[in-house]
């Protein structure tokens, strides 16, 4: 089982990022949770576009998601929403329209995130859920993880400290994974 996991934040000490490494480290034996990142990624022109093509930092990452069982978005919350930067990225990754299928179409994707605040990305999780439909991917309703107060759950190297949102992290990453595992059997 191979999944993909995409960090929304560009800050070197997110916690979304974080948490991508908790699960990493909480996914059972027999999956491969592979991070990966919106850095490099610049903003969508179509003058860009036209002119140069895709950036490779876009092609690399679709092509790891097309190749992958499962996408994981650890999605931060700015401002009750996607953050921009998060949200550019996936427009990247929808270029050409004609390669959506490839990258998104069916696609199971599972989306989780922490915040400073106190309801953990509840707001942004939801946001995402008219882009998902858009794209033709298969949201995962099976649970959720939106780990609030983040500052308390990760100590200042980043590490997951929390013991409850260890386990909900780690049931949630299992979860994912069976339902990836259901759908290509």
């Amino acid at each position: 089982m191979r999944l993909v996991g995409l960090s929304g934040s560009l800050r070197a000490a997110s916690y979304n990022s974080a948490l991508l490494r908790a699960a990493q480290e909480t996914a059972p034996p027999d999956v491969e949770l592979i991070a990966a990142t919106i850095h490099g990624i610049p903003l969508y022109d179509g003058d860009l576009e036209a002119e140069q093509g895709l950036p490779d930092a876009v092609v690399a990452l679709k092509d790891l998601i097309a190749d992958s069982d499962g996408l994981m978005l650890f999605t931060p919350e700015y401002n009750n929403s996607i953050p921009g930067p998060f949200k550019n990225a996936i427009d990247w990754l929808s270029r050409p329209s004609s390669d959506i299928a490839r990258v998104f179409g069916g696609r199971p994707v599972a989306v989780l995130g922490a915040s400073p605040g106190p309801f953990g990305t509840l707001m942004s999780q939801a946001a995402w859920l008219p882009v998902l439909r858009t794209l033709g991917a298969a949201p995962w309703f099976g649970a959720r993880v939106m780990v609030t107060r983040a500052g308390d759950a990760f100590d200042a190297e980043g590490r997951l400290i929390d013991a409850d949102t260890r386990r909900r992290l780690t049931a949630f990453v299992a979860g994912f994974a069976d339902h990836c595992r259901g759908l290509s059997a």
